[in-house]
Order: structure tokens, then C-alpha cells, then sequence
């Protein structure tokens, strides 16, 4: 019981209160706790316990009131931990010391590693003044937020600052880093900042002529707010400039501001403010608007243009706990037809994509009973200039309710109790427009508003087990707030001065106007399964899900007189006429509220889907031996017959499929082909394909399409997949955002094909054949050469036009603490390069170097 001797000896020294110990005989391994207070004289020696191990030998002297632990020591102190192969306390100054040792084979062993709450540090050796909270380290790398700092000497003078030596700063993480920025002296203040004197660059140990006469590295944990250093370069047709610099305001930790802006010599400038916000288990989003004055070439010269572009995004997510009754949610895209032509898209899709869309809605729960939703959305066309903008649409829809359903079942139900009844609401108030139309006064008259009110009474139930049988009446009622009415002007007038022949005039007649309709439909089917085993052979069965349908509708004639709905206007002097609807607003029809069906309808209609797929024997699976493979996804045959109709009831035969094989290869079809003949004109006519050319389809007079996709990768071993993602939402919606900033190095190579056919042969009213052929080949795909070289490529080619479409190329080079990219795009509108090479990290996210030329160099 030598150690438990010389720990009271020590205690009966240094203090009268208590020493609590719990030592083992042998001194080669000691887990012990140690408290100490106050001496008898009130001095303050270690306020609090003070936890030690060592995998070696602990000794103590007690004359000398010293303690020493060796091989693997460890003492833990409050919120202090230090770990080293040797360490010594003074119980007298409350002093620890900590070296590392050097092993049989002059390595380095046994680091003294320190660890202070959020502070951490290496070092060869230290002291610390347990009461003073002040400590000298010698030869340290700590890091500092997102760098590293190497000192030769730290003195640390309290819990918030410290004052080195001579060292370096660097994001690179070995022990001799591959570049780092040097000075003389600095001051860290942990969780704020490092600030050094005169410092200078050095890479691979050698100092480059980058003289700084300070240095300040914030080293903030979270959010804080600084200035975004700008990009530069020149343009050709917009000269000089910088281009993304301003300040980044971190507001709290529930919103920021990103305020950034361009501005080039020749004129151009742009304002890119960008908002985020979230607040936990409630929403997120964010907002960015980017407005650019853009002036290319020299004023005075052909090639000059000036144009204000701007682009708006916005995107709110609310949290389904936050509200469970109701839910609001926005994505907004919508901007000026031009903006990506002049500025710099987000990505490779926003340049290629000319269509945007945006939806603000809210959906809220009525009760048990009915359900609330209101939205606004936006769709155009960049190419074609095509706005549609929607607000409000207004929807209610009411719980579906069983009159004849029982409350207290008891045995099966009856086949009325199937019955049910819902009602809904839809109102929409709706434009399009050109875009540069849009705003001016004249087009708020060309708004299209209607009410939809829908009343479908259901039901199903079996018949002779085997079979579904379903109905449905259809009750509509549409709401119109104007009509028309067309009158023949058989005379010259004079309207504003001009002279007007005889002409169609259309009044316009405000007031709402209610049109009704209603139709039945009835279909009736079931699912037939075969299956065909073989008892020899690699194949075991094949099966076959086939799902006949048959249905019927009918819809009355509601362009009878009597209702009103439809009227007839003479067209011309010859006095030929024309029929039209009141609910016609003048070139416009309102597609969401159209008016009802004009003459009778009533049609037989027919499908048949399959599904087919084989179980082959199988290595793999250790269970059954078997394996299932896909032959066909989908594939649906239909087509109708119109009973109503004088000659040529039987529309086109439609046929889609879809499957995919061996997991690897996506395949899609859809055609539809007619069953009529056509003459040496191409138009159809009243006879059967069979009659005339014993074929039960007509496939020269088709349309049909083909697309095939192929991915072709590396078979992935079990051991190389990757664990389930450590990554944020935030991560994993920055990366699904900007894919073409991320690499992927799960895959060593990687190879995407997507090909389409298109053909169409219909007959025309013109009484022309038209045949057109469209075929498109995508190719896309990465390698890596090495574990730190990946190339990336994409291309397609148009064979009708007979020319590649956007190729680009790209080259990205792990280089550790640093990075290079290299891009080019090598023709097209967007024929450009851009090489860079820059630090990982964002604390120094903007020592890199950067060459390119621009897409805007072409304009």
C-alpha cells in the first residue's frame, strides 16, 4: 500500500481537508480522484477534483510536494483534459507540466495534447497554472475555427487570449502544411479573431512577394458578419470590372443578408441581394433578387445594346408540425426574357431551361368536413415571350360523404352503401400575355375569371366477384362574370374616323352567367393473372398480369337553342354563318371554365394493361435461388367508339409502354395509330385499314415516340456504398441546387445515354403528307483518373439539324487544402473557359487565382 501512504503524507502537507483516493497496490496503472480546496491558511491551492491516470509508474514526493505520472498520463481538472506521455504537478504553485517522450526508435511519442472546453492544442511541451488559468506551450498547432495555428511559443494569459511567437496560420491540416501565411507575433482571442503583424505568404516553404502589413483571420463559431471580397478580370464587351463584392450581414441566427453587386467600366452594373431565414420547427426559405443595368459594346457603334434584366427567386418551406391545419408554401423563378442571355445562370439548367414557373399557396383543413386552398402561380416562355399568370385560384373541396352507409356494420356491406357524394369549388382568375405587355393598363381587361362547381355522385361494387363495377354522374356548373354577343353590321361605318366594312361587331355583356351540364360514365373491369412454369432451363416461371377495362359515356347535346349556351351570327355578305358560344371572350377561351360540350356524345371505350416478368434461378439470393426480373413495366393499349358519330367512330388505337432492363437500360414508348385508310392525299376516309390493305392499323399515318436511357457505371461493392448521409438539409439542398460545384467520388466512372425518336406522318387539313423525323443523342458521364482527378463532359447531337447541342467539358484536381477547376464549353452561345485553382476552405475563400474568358465576350 505504497501509494495510498504517500498520498496521505502528501494531504497531511498540503491540506487539512480531505484527500479522496482510490489507489490499487501496484503503481502500473492508477485511476485516482484527488480534491483539494484550501490550505489551513485560506490559500487557495486546486478548487476542485482533479482525475489522473498513468499507464506506466506515479510517484510522489512529498517533501517536494510533487507528483509524476508516466507512460500515457492523463489528468482531468474542471473542464480541462490534458493527455501526454509525461506529466508533473506542483502542488505548491499549482503548476502541470507536460512533455512528449521519444521511443526506442527516436519517434516522437506521446504528445501533450490540450484540451479547454471548445480549445484545443499540440504541443511538445507546456505548463499550466491551474489557479491563474495562464500557460506557456512550446512548439503548438492548434486549431483555430476553420485554420490551424503554429506557434513556437504561446503564452496564454486568461481563458480568452493568447499571445504567440513566431508561427504560421493555414487551413492545411498535416503537420507540415503545404502553405500557410507567416508572421512575427500575433494575439488570438478564441471564438473572435486571430491578429497577427506583418505577415506574407509561402507556399511549399517558399515566400512569395505577398507582404500584408497585418493579418486578421476571424475565427468565429456560427454566423458573423464581414465583407465578401470581389472577383475581377475584363470583358471585351463590358470592360473592366468587379464582380460579386460586398458585405454579408449575419443578422441572427434566424436570418442574413447577403448584399452583393457587380459593376463593369464601360456601364454595366447589377444588385444581387439574397436573404435567408429558419427558424427550427417552424419555416425556412429564402429570397434573392438579382436587377442588372447591362451595356455592351461602345455607345455609337452597331454592336452596342443596353437593357435592365431582373430575375427573382424565392422558396419557403413551413414545417408540417408547425401548423398540421394549415400550410403555406412558395416557389417563386420568374424574371425578365433576357437575364440569362446577359448574366451568369445559376447553373448549366437555367441556361438551357426557357420555361419558369412559380406557386404561393396555402392549404388549410376546414373542420373535419372540407379542405381550403389558395394559391397564386406564374408560368412563361423566355423564348416565345408567353406569360400566364393566375390570381387567385380558390379551391373547396368537401370530404366525400355515404348516405346509405350504415354506422354499425354488421356481415358485408350492401352494394348501395358504396354510394358517395362530395362537392367542389374552383375559382380562377387568369392572363397571358407577351411579357413586355403584361403591366400596361390595357391588358387588365383581358383577365379570364370563372367558377367551377363540380357535384360527382359514385359508387362500386362487385359483380360476380371477379368484376368491378363503377359509375359516376357528373354535375357542373360553370360561372361566367361577362358573355358575348356577335351581330352582323351589313353597312360601312365610321368608328374614330376610320371607315369599316361590313363587319362582325362583338359586344361584350358583364354579368354573371351560370352554364350547366352534366354526363354518366360507367366502366367495368377486373385483373386476369397467368402463369407458365418450366421445370428445366435457367427460366422457372413467367408470369403475365393482364387488367381488361371497358367503359361508357355519355353527355347530352347543350348547344341546343332552347338553352341559350350557343348562337349563330352571319360572317359575310354572301351570307354564310357561324356558330359560337356566348362564353367565347374574344379571341380567348377560357379553358378552365369552357362552355358545355355542343351535340351529343356518347362513346365505348376499351383498354388492356399488361405487366410481364420471369423468376430465374439465382446465385445470389441464398433464400428461394430465385430472382425476379421485369420484362415489362407497363404497357397499355386503348382506344374508343363513338356511338353518336356518322362515320369514323373508331378513334386511334393508343399504345405507351415503359420498362427497364437489366437495371440499367430505360425504355419508354408511345404511339397512336389509326385504324382508317387514307387516299393518295393522305387524308382518311371511311374505310378500314383491313378492308383495303389487310392490315388491322394504319402505321404509315402514325406519330409514336421512342426514348431510351442508359446508365452505365461500376458495379459497387457492399463495403464501398456509402453510410446514410451525415450531411444537413441545408448541405443536401445546396448540392440538389448547384450540382455542377459538387464532385462525386463514390463512382470511378460513370457514363449517362439518352436517346429519342420521333416520328410523325399525320394527314394535315391541307391535304398534304407531312413526314418529320426528330432524333436526339445525349451523352454525359465522369471519370476519375485518379483519386484526386476527376473529368466531367456532357454533348448531345441533333440529327435532323445535323449539330452538336451545349457541350461542355470540365476538369477538377484534388490538390488537399487546395483545389483547381478548369471549364470550357467549347462552342455554342455559351463559348467560354475558366481555369481556378483555390483554398478549400472559406476562411481564406478568396486567396485563389482565376483566368477566363467569358460567354459575354461573344455578344
Amino acid at each position: 500500500m505504497v501509494l495510498a501512504f504517500c498520498v496521505q503524507a502528501i494531504s497531511q502537507v498540503v491540506t487539512k481537508d480531505t484527500l479522496a483516493l482510490n489507489a490499487k497496490d501496484t503503481v502500473s496503472v492508477s485511476v485516482d480522484s484527488l480534491s483539494l480546496s484550501k490550505t489551513a491558511k485560506g490559500k487557495v491551492m486546486l478548487d476542485g477534483k482533479i482525475d489522473y491516470a498513468s499507464a506506466d509508474s506515479l510517484s510522489f514526493d512529498i517533501r517536494k510536494k510533487m507528483a509524476y505520472m508516466y507512460g500515457n498520463a492523463m489528468i482531468k481538472y474542471q473542464d480541462i483534459k490534458l493527455n501526454a506521455a509525461e506529466i508533473i504537478i506542483d502542488f505548491n504553485k499549482s503548476i502541470v507540466y507536460a512533455n512528449a517522450a521519444t521511443d526506442s526508435a527516436g519517434k516522437t511519442i506521446g504528445i501533450p495534447d490540450f484540451t479547454q472546453g471548445t480549445l484545443n492544442f499540440k504541443s511538445n511541451s507546456l505548463s499550466y497554472n491551474f489557479n491563474t488559468k495562464k500557460g506557456l506551450i512550446k512548439n503548438v498547432v492548434t486549431q483555430e475555427g476553420g485554420g490551424y495555428l503554429h506557434a513556437t511559443v504561446i503564452k496564454k494569459l486568461n481563458d480568452n487570449v493568447s499571445e504567440t511567437g513566431p508561427g504560421m496560420f493555414t487551413t492545411c491540416d498535416l503537420d507540415h502544411p503545404h502553405f500557410a501565411i507567416k508572421y512575427s507575433r500575433a494575439k488570438v482571442i478564441p471564438g473572435d479573431k486571430i491578429v497577427t503583424g506583418p505577415a506574407y505568404l509561402s507556399i511549399e516553404d517558399v515566400p512569395l512577394p505577398l507582404v500584408l502589413p497585418f493579418g486578421l483571420f476571424p475565427n468565429k463559431k456560427g454566423r458573423s458578419s464581414g465583407i465578401k471580397m470581389p472577383t475581377w478580370g475584363e470583358m471585351t464587351n463590358q470592360g473592366f470590372y468587379l464582380m460579386d463584392g460586398g458585405y454579408y450581414f449575419g443578422l441572427s441566427d434566424h436570418f442574413d443578408l447577403l448584399m452583393v453587386g457587380d459593376i463593369y467600366s464601360r456601364g454595366s452594373w447589377a444588385l444581387k441581394p439574397s436573404v435567408n431565414y429558419k427558424k427550427r420547427y417552424k419555416y425556412s426559405g429564402n429570397f434573392s433578387l438579382k436587377y442588372a443595368n447591362n451595356v455592351l459594346g461602345v455607345q455609337g457603334t452597331p454592336s452596342y445594346s443596353k437593357s435592365k434584366d431582373f430575375f427573382i427567386t424565392w422558396s419557403h418551406r413551413q414545417d408540417p408540425k408547425a401548423r398540421p391545419n394549415g400550410i403555406f408554401s412558395a416557389m417563386v423563378q420568374a424574371g425578365s426574357r433576357k437575364f440569362n442571355k446577359y448574366n451568369s445562370p445559376n447553373s448549366v439548367n437555367d441556361y438551357l431551361t426557357n420555361t419558369f414557373s412559380s406557386s404561393i399557396s396555402y392549404n388549410m383543413r376546414l373542420g373535419d368536413f372540407a379542405n381550403l386552398s389558395t394559391s397564386a402561380s406564374h408560368s412563361q416562355n423566355t423564348s416565345t415571350g408567353d406569360v400566364t399568370i393566375t390570381l387567385p385560384t380558390v379551391e373547396v373541396g368537401f370530404n366525400r360523404y355515404y348516405p346509405f352507409k350504415r354506422k354499425i356494420q354488421s356481415g358485408n356491406p350492401a352494394w348501395y352503401e358504396s354510394i358517395s357524394i362530395t362537392y367542389s369549388m374552383n375559382l380562377k382568375n387568369q392572363i397571358t400575355e407577351k411579357d413586355s405587355l403584361l403591366f400596361k393598363p390595357e391588358s387588365m381587361h383581358k383577365f379570364i375569371s370563372g367558377v367551377k362547381h363540380t357535384i360527382p355522385l359514385s359508387g362500386s361494387f362487385k359483380l360476380f366477384k371477379y368484376f368491378t363495377w363503377s359509375h359516376s354522374i357528373n354535375y357542373t356548373e360553370n360561372w361566367f362574370p361577362r358573355t358575348i354577343r356577335k351581330t352582323w353590321i351589313n353597312e360601312q361605318t365610321i368608328v374614330n374616323g376610320d371607315t369599316l366594312a361590313p363587319h362582325v361587331q362583338v359586344d361584350t355583356i358583364r354579368g354573371i352567367r351560370a352554364a350547366r351540364e352534366y354526363n354518366y360514365s360507367s366502366s367495368i373491369g377486373t385483373t386476369v393473372y397467368g402463369m407458365l412454369h418450366f421445370k428445366h432451363g435457367p427460366v422457372r416461371a413467367i408470369r403475365h398480369v393482364v387488367k381488361p377495362s371497358v367503359n361508357f359515356g355519355y353527355r347530352p347535346d347543350f348547344g341546343r337553342a332552347q338553352l341559350g349556351y350557343y348562337k349563330t351570327v352571319q360572317t359575310d355578305t354572301l351570307g354564310n354563318t357561324q356558330t359560337y358560344s356566348i362564353f367565347q371572350d374574344g379571341t380567348y377561351l377560357n379553358a378552365f371554365t369552357s362552355p358545355p360540350g355542343r351535340g351529343r356524345s356518347g362513346t365505348i371505350g376499351f383498354s388492356l394493361n399488361n405487366n410481364l416478368e420471369m423468376k430465374v434461378k439465382s446465385k445470389s439470393d441464398t433464400v428461394t435461388g430465385e430472382q425476379k426480373i421485369m420484362l415489362i413495366d407497363n404497357m397499355l393499349i386503348s382506344s374508343s367508339y363513338d356511338l353518336v358519330k356518322d362515320s369514323m367512330r373508331l378513334s386511334p388505337v393508343s399504345v405507351s409502354a415503359r420498362t427497364t432492363l437489366f437495371k440499367k437500360i430505360n425504355i419508354t414508348y408511345s404511339g397512336s395509330f389509326s385504324p382508317y385508310a387514307t387516299n393518295s392525299k393522305g387524308i382518311y376516309y371511311n374505310k378500314y385499314q383491313w378492308d383495303v390493305n389487310k392490315k388491322l392499323l394504319n402505321f404509315m399515318n402514325s406519330a409514336w415516340n421512342l426514348s431510351v436511357g442508359y446508365d452505365i457505371k461500376p458495379k459497387q461493392k457492399k463495403a464501398d456504398k456509402p453510410t446514410p448521409a451525415s450531411a444537413t438539409e441545408a448541405e443536401m439542398s445546396e448540392i440538389k441546387n448547384n450540382p455542377d460545384e459538387f464532385i462525386d467520388w463514390d463512382n470511378p466512372w460513370n457514363v449517362h445515354l439518352d436517346y429519342t425518336f420521333n416520328y410523325n406522318c399525320l394527314s394535315l387539313t391541307t391535304g398534304k403528307r407531312q413526314k418529320t423525323i426528330v432524333q436526339t443523342l445525349n451523352v454525359s458521364g465522369d471519370l476519375s483518373v485518379t483519386d484526386k482527378w476527376k473529368i466531367t463532359a456532357r454533348t448531345g447531337y441533333d440529327f435532323k439539324n445535323k449539330d452538336f447541342s451545349y457541350t461542355s467539358f470540365s476538369v477538377y484536381r484534388n490538390l488537399h487544402c487546395w483545389e483547381m477547376r478548369f471549364n470550357w464549353i467549347p462552342y455554342g452561345f455559351q463559348k467560354s473557359w475558366n481555369f481556378q485553382i483555390n483554398v478549400k476552405s472559406s476562411v481564406l475563400q478568396d486567396l485563389k487565382l482565376t483566368k477566363k474568358k467569358d460567354f459575354r465576350d461573344n455578344l
